[in-house]
């Protein structure tokens, strides 16, 4: 798996290093996070995700700071999932990034396959 970078670098990693941690993700080792709501996450998401929406972020993803691993978190295009980040960040777990992006960036350099809207 390849490694996460420092936290202090910033908030953001990139759709191929988001791809490089599959294993990761897989093994449970890294959390993947789609913070997108309900009509986007059944219309695609990827795999290994565990959806928690923006809309109910503060009650939804305090497990996930209470779990401490880190967290990679998407929406469409890389602004919701950065105030998720953010928030994150904010309370504690400091290895929390935001894929920039988004799925659609997935879509468009990593998985073609993944549809767009």
């Amino acid at each position: 798996m390849t490694p996460l970078p420092d936290p202090a670098q910033g908030l953001e990693v990139d759709v191929r290093l988001v791809e490089s941690l599959a294993a990761g993700i897989a093994a449970g080792e890294v959390q993947l996070v789609d913070c997108r709501e309900e009509d986007e996450w059944r219309f695609n998401h990827l795999p290994g995700a565990r959806w928690v929406p923006l809309s109910s972020f503060e009650t939804g993803a305090a497990g996930l700071i209470d779990d401490g691993r880190p967290v990679v978190v998407y929406c469409h295009h890389g602004m919701r999932s950065m105030r998720a980040t953010t928030w994150l960040r904010s309370r504690g777990l400091d290895r929390a990034w935001s894929m920039a992006g988004g799925i659609d960036e997935w879509s468009r350099r990593v998985d073609p396959e993944v549809p767009t809207y």
